[in-house]
């Protein structure tokens, strides 16, 4: 079984929070579990985007999977059970792929529906049997040769009754997980009900929550990092300096200009986020590979934001490919962090 990137960058974390420079990235390629015929996204051909299938959307995770330069491939269980379980993609691959463990009523952006502004509801499609292996009873060699991480959302609102519900959820999933040999990693989205707390108080809110979630958490069942928004240096820096064995990460949040996803990354790197997961970010770019080549250079410190701005649109020039923007206007920051 090939060693995989991320076991290892987790350890030598583990090993030396403050000393350590191994940063996780991820690709993350689970839209279909909540943006239905859309979540393939487009293919920009210099001028116009094109809609594109679920194959074309598959064949671009077996790309990724092959560049060898991100740490997780995040996928459906759908997709996973053609790419991980027939395919064997990932057998002999650095890249740890991870499945959506659960599907939360808050991401069911299905087009001119409203759930996204009601309360989020836990909700889990798969059982864990089916994230592992694709089917509800596991052999021993599914086991050996399926997934064993999955990304397990929770969005909290400010709102006792409805939290409950959701840290409910966690719990038992947290608990069978553990029995049945499946890891996890943590996604806590900002409270998606626009009244539940103050703005400029979100960030603070997620940290308190974080922490006194897991701290009656042992550590065989605790997620192995964060996934979070940025909230800016002061909540990131907190964070990670409370205990830095959580191993915050960041998710990239919408497309926005290719400055913005770079700027992101190296702001969250330095003030302790140690995880970046992005995927509409990726999803949109020109050339995906290319996109994640600089995201790596950028996440291990190789290259600044602005020089990979540049350096990414002299490669589109190479290949021909028109990009969206004018490289000046790719060069703005669009998003405030």
């Amino acid at each position: 079984m090939t060693l995989k990137s991320l076991d290892e960058k987790l350890a030598r974390i583990h090993a030396d929070p403050h000393g350590a420079r191994d940063f996780i990235l991820a690709d993350a390629k689970d839209a279909d579990m909540g943006m239905g015929l859309l979540a393939p996204g487009s293919t920009w051909d210099g001028e116009r985007d094109l809609p594109r299938s679920l194959a074309e959307y598959r064949e671009l995770m077996r790309e990724v999977a092959r560049q060898e330069l991100v740490d997780i491939l995040l996928m459906s269980a759908s997709s996973h059970d053609l790419l991980g379980m027939e395919e064997r993609l990932f057998e002999r691959s650095p890249v740890t792929v991870a499945v959506r463990a659960n599907d939360t009523t808050d991401i069911h952006l299905a087009r001119g529906g409203c759930y996204p502004k009601a309360l989020s509801a836990p909700f889990r499609s798969a059982t864990i049997e089916e994230l592992q292996c694709g089917r509800v009873t596991c052999s021993e060699e599914d086991h050996k040769r399926g997934c064993n991480l999955g990304l397990y959302s929770v969005t909290l609102n400010n709102h006792p009754e409805a939290d409950l519900r959701t840290l409910e959820a966690y719990r038992n999933f947290r608990i069978e997980a553990e029995q049945k040999g499946f890891r996890h990693f943590l996604e806590v989205f900002d409270p998606n009900v626009p009244s539940a707390i103050e703005p400029d108080r979100i960030g603070d809110f997620i940290n308190d929550q974080i922490v006194r979630l897991l701290a009656a958490v042992p550590r065989s069942g605790r997620p192995l990092f964060l996934k979070i928004a940025y909230h800016g240096p002061r909540c990131m820096e907190e964070l990670a300096a409370y205990d830095p064995h959580l191993v915050p990460g960041v998710l990239g949040g919408a497309a926005g200009t290719t400055h913005d996803a770079f700027h992101l990354l190296s702001e969250a790197r330095k003030y302790g986020a140690r995880a970046a997961l992005f995927g509409r970010k990726i999803n949109r770019a020109e050339h995906q590979l290319t996109f994640i080549e600089y995201l790596r250079r950028v996440a291990d410190g190789d290259i600044k934001p602005r020089e990979a701005v540049s350096a990414y649109h002299g490669e589109l020039q190479k290949f021909k490919i028109c990009p969206r923007l004018r490289l000046d206007q790719d060069l703005e920051l669009t998003q405030g962090l």
